[in-house]
C-alpha cells in the first residue's frame, strides 16, 4: 500500500525532493518539524514523502481525526492521536522516551499545530528535539513548486526564542496552499 500511494502521489504531479539518506543520517532520528500546514493535503502528500526516505516515524494528529472508519488507515500511516486540549497529555515526554529508545526513529510534528492560522508556534516539536539531543529537519509541502521534502537540519541550543526565528527562515522559500492561514511573522 505504501508504494501505491507514493506511486499516486507522483501522478497527482508532486515531485519528490528526495535526500542522500547515506548523506543524512540524522534523518533517522530527528524531529521532522512539517510547515506551513494550512490543509489536510498537506498530510495526505506528506506521508509518502516520508514512507519514500523509508522512515520509521510518528506523526502526531489530533485525536478528533481518530474514529472507528479512520483508526486502523491513520495507525497505518504512522498517525498517534494526540490530545490537544490537555496540556499535561505527556506528548513530548512519550516522544523523548520513544527516541532515547530507538536510534531509529523520527518524530513528525506540525509546529502550527493546526491547519487554522495561529499567532506563534507550539513549542512541544522543540522541547522534544532539546530533551532527546535529537535535531530538528524542516519537512515541507511546497505548492507553490508542487514539491514535498526535507531542508536543513537545525541543533537546538535550548534557547526557543532566539532558535525559532532561525528555524523559521528555513521555511521562507516554501508557498503554502492557503498563504492567508500561515504567519511567517515569528510573535
Amino acid at each position: 500500500m505504501k508504494r501505491l500511494w507514493i506511486w499516486i502521489v507522483k501522478l497527482l504531479g508532486w515531485k519528490l525532493d528526495m535526500p542522500d539518506m547515506k548523506a543524512r543520517p540524522e534523518l533517522q532520528h530527528c524531529v521532522i518539524a512539517v510547515a506551513p500546514h494550512t490543509c489536510l493535503e498537506d498530510y495526505l502528500c506528506g506521508v509518502a514523502m516520508l514512507w519514500a526516505m523509508d522512515l520509521n516515524v510518528r506523526i502526531f494528529i489530533k485525536k478528533e481525526f481518530f474514529n472507528w472508519l479512520t483508526s486502523g488507515f491513520l495507525k497505518y500511516f504512522g498517525a498517534v492521536p494526540v490530545d490537544r486540549g490537555n496540556r499535561h497529555n505527556g506528548l513530548v515526554d512519550s516522544a523523548v522516551e520513544a527516541l532515547n529508545a530507538n536510534d531509529k526513529f523520527t518524530v513528525v510534528i506540525t509546529p502550527e499545530g493546526t491547519r487554522k492560522p495561529v499567532k506563534r508556534w507550539k513549542r512541544g516539536f522543540y522541547e522534544i528535539a532539546t530533551r532527546a539531543n535529537v535535531p530538528i529537519v524542516a519537512g515541507y509541502v511546497d505548492f507553490g513548486a508542487k514539491t514535498l521534502g526535507v531542508g536543513p537540519a537545525f541543533i537546538p541550543t535550548g534557547n526557543f526564542e532566539a532558535d525559532l526565528p532561525e528555524i523559521m527562515k528555513m521555511y521562507e522559500h516554501i508557498t503554502p496552499k492557503y498563504p492567508e492561514k500561515y504567519n511567517k511573522t515569528v510573535k
